[in-house]
This record gives structure tokens, C-alpha cells and sequence, in this order.
């Protein structure tokens, strides 16, 4: 009699990973995924000309908000590229990896607030890092792209809620047993010093102040902001 429990929890834990499952609870996350995706295949069909207009450019945005200031709104259009840059990859291997990250912690994001709040981090922490980006490169003419930022920003956000909360160790599809908060926590932290020893040692090729931008207003939006989940528990 004291194997049932176990064996309980694990056809529960299997019944969770199953990939319909899966799909049912997370489609809005795969729709997200599969939207940008498309954009990537938009980028290859039809090259420069379709991503050209959706790039950061941190010299066109500096001008378009000089000319806002002054009255003139005809550049504005290029403050809109803060956050469709996001949704464009430079190959499919930096879409891949971004991808990735995205689902391991925007997954756990809509287990534990919801699939809303899933889109609210994602916006938000993409302008955060796009805005960032500009500010520490304002004169640039080189275009920035990719959903970085926002990865960051999923990444700051359950470092931002493991410190508020304990959370429970959560389930990522399709790793077997559940995750230590602790260890994804780590995981963020690892990425944050990477891209600030990256932006302090300049590297070039790589938007490491977008990264910042996105993981600062993630972590923010989770320590100040979101509500706290049914599953949390107060510290």
C-alpha cells in the first residue's frame, strides 16, 4: 500500500507531460512561438527589403523622439520598431536558441499567472530592452533585432517572483521531474552576468544592453508587480 501514492504522483506527472496535454494548456505560448517563427520565414523569402523596416535603429529612434519633442510626428514610425524587433532573428539558429529559452520561462510564466500575463512580460520586456539598447548605443546606425530581450525579461521575471515567493517546483515539457526554483533562478543569474560581462568587456555582434533592459524590467514587473500565484507561497 505505500507504493500507490508514489505510483499516483507519477501517472499524474505523466498525464501532465503528455504532448496533447501540453498543448491544451499551453497553445497561446506555441501560437506566440509559431507567429514568430513565421516572421522568420517571412525574413528569408523576402530578405532586407520586408525586415528593414521592423529593425532598431538607435540613431533613426533618438531622431524620431528629437522630432516628436518638437512637434513633428512624421518619423514616429520608428519608435513602433522597439517592439517589432523582437519578432525578427538574424538565422534560424539565434531564433532556435530565443525560442527555446522562451519556452522553458514563459511556460512557467502561464503555469503560475496566466497566458495574459505572458503577452504583458513579452511586450513590455521587449520595449524594455529595445529602449535600453538605445539609450547605452544612441548614435548607432547599425539595426538591432531578435526576441533577446524579452527571453531576458521571462528570465528576470522568475528571478523577480522566486525572491518575492516560494514558488513550487514546476513542470517544463519535456524534462521528466519537476525543476528546483533554485536551480532556474541560477540559471537567470548565470545569463545576467554573462551579458554584463559581455556589454563591460564590448563585445561586438551581440545586443548585450537589450538583454539588460529586458531582464531588468522583468525583474521588476515580478518583484513589484505581478500578482502573487495560487501555488506561491509568502516568504
Amino acid at each position: 500500500m505505500r507504493d500507490a501514492a508514489p505510483a499516483r504522483n507519477l501517472r499524474d506527472v505523466r498525464r501532465i507531460l503528455r504532448p496533447s496535454s501540453v498543448f491544451r494548456q499551453q497553445w497561446p505560448l506555441f501560437a506566440l512561438i509559431l507567429f514568430i517563427a513565421a516572421i522568420h520565414a517571412l525574413q528569408v523569402i523576402l530578405g532586407e527589403v520586408f525586415e528593414d523596416r521592423f529593425m532598431v535603429v538607435p540613431a533613426d529612434v533618438m531622431e524620431a523622439l528629437r522630432s516628436l519633442r518638437s512637434g513633428d510626428v512624421s518619423a514616429s514610425a520608428s519608435l513602433f520598431t522597439l517592439i517589432t524587433a523582437a519578432l525578427l532573428h538574424g538565422n534560424v539558429e539565434h531564433l532556435l536558441w530565443n525560442m527555446l529559452y522562451l519556452w522553458i520561462f514563459a511556460a512557467i510564466a502561464a503555469e503560475l499567472l496566466g497566458h495574459r500575463w505572458v503577452m504583458v512580460v513579452f511586450v513590455s520586456t521587449a520595449i524594455c530592452g529595445s529602449i535600453c539598447h538605445v539609450a547605452l548605443n544612441p548614435e548607432e546606425m547599425i539595426p538591432m533585432l531578435g526576441a533577446s530581450g524579452a527571453v531576458m525579461g521571462f528570465e528576470g521575471l522568475y528571478l523577480g517572483m522566486a525572491v518575492r515567493w516560494h514558488l513550487p517546483n514546476p513542470h517544463v515539457w519535456p524534462i521528466a521531474r519537476p525543476v528546483p526554483p533554485a536551480h532556474l533562478a541560477a540559471v537567470a543569474v548565470l545569463g545576467l552576468l554573462f551579458d554584463l560581462s559581455g556589454y563591460l568587456g564590448g563585445d561586438q555582434g551581440i545586443a548585450y544592453g537589450a538583454h539588460l533592459g529586458g531582464f531588468i524590467g522583468g525583474m521588476v514587473l515580478g518583484a513589484a508587480v505581478v500578482p502573487m500565484p495560487r501555488v506561491a507561497l509568502p516568504r
